[in-house]
């Protein structure tokens, strides 16, 4: 295959010069537009919080029910291991941050909404606890099976309210054998 340029013109076009010899001896060539796009990607599977309780978006616990769109690309033990994981995260760390804004609820008078404070930084750090441990998560398992797990807020399906939902991605699969 040989590139011919005629002239200035038409400088940015290239022609290809493909030789009848080279066609019959060599493979099919796969083109670009027939390889998979990372947009092909199924739509992420969004894993919504079950619990009674809920502190600024952050659900008491996950539901460990396994959805039908992860069937052959995960064990439901592994994801229901994964969610209790997440589960004891949120169970260890929840009820302190309850107790600190029913205290911030009842001097917020008196402090000008400062009490609320320590509510706050405690809800934001058993945020990053949750994402650090579905990074391991990441890192150790799903991310091998193409797959990528993360906290997002989203809006409820109900109401305007905004809560935290874990989401499953999938991961594209690219062709590592495709010449450059």
């Amino acid at each position: 295959m040989s590139v011919l340029l005629p002239n200035m013109a038409d400088f940015d076009t290239i022609y290809e010069l493909e030789e009848e010899e080279e066609e019959e001896e060599s493979e099919p060539v796969v083109r670009s537009q027939e390889l998979p796009r990372p947009r092909d990607a199924p739509d992420p599977v969004a894993v919504r919080g079950a619990g009674h309780i809920t502190v600024f978006g952050l659900s008491n616990k996950f539901d460990t029910e396994f959805p039908s769109v992860l069937t052959g690309k995960v064990a439901p033990e592994e994801f229901k291991t994964s969610i209790s994981r997440v589960n004891a995260c949120l169970k260890k760390n929840l009820p302190v941050n309850v107790k600190w804004l029913l205290c911030g609820c009842l001097c917020c008078c008196c402090t000008l909404g400062c009490s609320l404070w320590p509510v706050i930084c405690l809800n934001k750090r058993t945020r990053r606890s949750i994402q650090k441990l579905l990074e391991w998560e990441n890192n150790r398992l799903y991310h091998k099976l193409g797959l990528h797990w993360k906290l997002s807020k989203r809006k409820c399906e109900t109401s305007n309210m905004m809560e935290y939902v874990i989401l499953i991605e999938f991961l594209p699969k690219y062709p590592i054998f495709r010449p450059d």
